[in-house]
């Protein structure tokens, strides 16, 4: 993400040459007090550069001042920031800050509570038969009306379709059992499946 001055205005956007649309901070989850103070910075930072005066210790101010709200985008958004110096037009790459309250966790998102086990297995076994239903039901009506391979093109493209879903949400606290469930379930139904094609 990039941090950048764009007339008066304070603009966000994808970094790099590909992405062209710039974003409003106020379209964002910024909140409304860090949208503000970022086209505040934008609006002083544009007076700067139409000033003839000297600018130096004001550019450093300016610069500071962006960095400062780079990094607090940063935070928010829990990305690095591409802040791009509205004086100098010099690019620096501002981390999000590191939380006071995080430690080293193997999955992002788990707390420090006890893992359920069994109320998640649960949950993940009964979300696997529910798919396990769903796509022998599709098969089945599939393999009665059409030829076998209609049938293995339509399991391909619900099993393609829902796959980035579970990816995602893998490391989610609680829908980490239900795509748990779900990707078993369609492990599970290919056995199913093949069974119904061939």
């Amino acid at each position: 993400m990039e941090l950048r001055v764009r007339g008066d205005r304070a603009v966000l956007k994808g970094h790099g040459d590909v992405y062209t649309r710039e974003i409003n901070p106020h379209s964002l989850a910024l909140g409304v007090e860090l949208a503000d103070a970022l086209h505040e910075w934008a609006q002083v930072a544009a007076a700067l550069r139409r000033s003839a005066n000297d600018p130096s210790e004001a550019a450093t101010v300016v610069s500071r001042r962006g960095q400062q709200l780079a990094s607090r985008v940063a935070g928010v958004m829990g990305t690095p920031v591409h802040y791009v110096d509205p004086v100098t037009g010099e690019q620096v790459v501002v981390p999000p800050p590191p939380r006071a309250d995080e430690s080293p966790r193997l999955f992002a998102g788990v707390g420090d509570e006890p893992t359920p086990w069994v109320t998640g297995l649960v949950v993940a076994g009964f979300v696997a038969a529910v798919v396990i239903v769903a796509m022998m039901a599709l098969a089945t009506a599939l393999a009665a009306e059409t030829a076998g391979w209609l049938v293995l093109l339509a399991a391909v493209v619900v099993t393609a379709g829902i796959a980035p879903s579970l990816w995602l949400a893998r490391k989610l606290p609680i829908i980490r059992w239900v795509a748990l469930g779900a990707a078993a379930g369609v492990v599970l139904s290919w056995f199913g499946v093949l069974a119904v094609v061939f």
